[in-house]
């Protein structure tokens, strides 16, 4: 597999940041393979994302960051490198539907996710068997109604002891701490049974077959502490019509939510996601 630099950038925008960014790589040997950007005119904020071919550039990533400082402090950047050799630990959540469990599981085998996931973690067992399967531990940690926060110090101490860059709600059904939220800002990623805004909380799908919706569909988002609200990564839907039950719904729901997740972690894991404020840019 090839080895690569991403380049992620958001700046105020201006002119002449993708002549000096570019002029630097080139100074330093380095290929592009694969360039975006986009401009916000409504915030004036720019955004860039550059994969770079390692082996074109004569200096390790470490380096190539020290030289790169003063291009990124004379535009006011906020900026990563990220080297494709040091692979994504994600740890993945789930409760007892198992669909987007099964899904993930399998791409990642398929090596369609370029990521080790080094642990699942569940207040149920159900999915035990299915993850040790794949060779994944699986960590059970019930959740007491009576004294959550007892649970979710031992859920923060497994992916902790992970070292997780990414942790995958795949149906987890617990809402998750603010302080849990606050230590992973960015790395936690949502599926929502619901095409949000609308219909948001539990039993969405049931909401929309009482509204006589048209169209139903699920959202993979950033968690944040205010919930099922924080920036959305990607969406679908589905058409339904009067004929179809709630049963249909959720089975339709079912594909939709599962297709969706994958990508929205695939983005994530190729870096093609920038969050600014409340919102995303993916170059996708």
């Amino acid at each position: 597999m090839s080895h690569y630099y991403r380049l992620m950038v958001s700046c105020p925008d201006q002119v002449g940041i993708v002549a000096r960014v570019s002029s630097f790589i080139a100074e330093q040997g380095g290929s592009i393979t694969e360039a975006s950007q986009h401009s916000d005119l409504q915030t004036g904020r720019f955004f860039m994302r550059y994969e770079i071919l390692a082996d074109s550039i004569g200096m390790s990533a470490e380096a190539f960051r020290a030289a790169f400082e003063p291009v990124a402090n004379g535009f006011d950047m906020q900026w990563a490198l990220i080297d494709t050799q040091q692979r994504r630990r994600v740890v993945l959540m789930v409760s007892r539907e198992s669909h987007c469990l099964v899904d993930l599981l399998y791409r990642w085998q398929a090596g369609e996710l370029d990521c080790d996931i080094v642990g699942v973690i569940s207040n149920h067992d159900d999915m035990r068997s299915l993850s040790e399967w794949y060779g994944i531990p699986y960590h059970h940690v019930p959740v007491d109604p009576a004294d959550k926060a007892a649970s979710f110090e031992r859920v923060q101490a497994l992916i902790d002891e992970s070292r997780a860059d990414c942790v995958v709600l795949a149906r987890y059904m617990q809402i998750l701490p603010p302080s849990l939220c606050a230590r992973y800002a960015g790395r936690v990623i949502n599926i929502h049974h619901s095409f949000l805004p609308s219909f948001a909380g539990a039993r969405p799908y049931h909401q929309a077959y009482e509204r006589g919706v048209k169209l139903i569909g699920a959202t993979c988002h950033y968690v944040t502490e205010e919930l099922d609200a924080g920036p959305i990564i990607e969406q679908d839907i589905h058409r339904v019509s009067h004929c179809h039950t709630p049963a249909d719904l959720v089975r339709f729901g079912r594909d939709v939510e599962k297709s969706v997740l994958a990508r929205g972690l695939r983005w994530h894991l190729e870096d093609r996601v920038l969050i600014h404020g409340n919102k995303t840019v993916v170059f996708s």
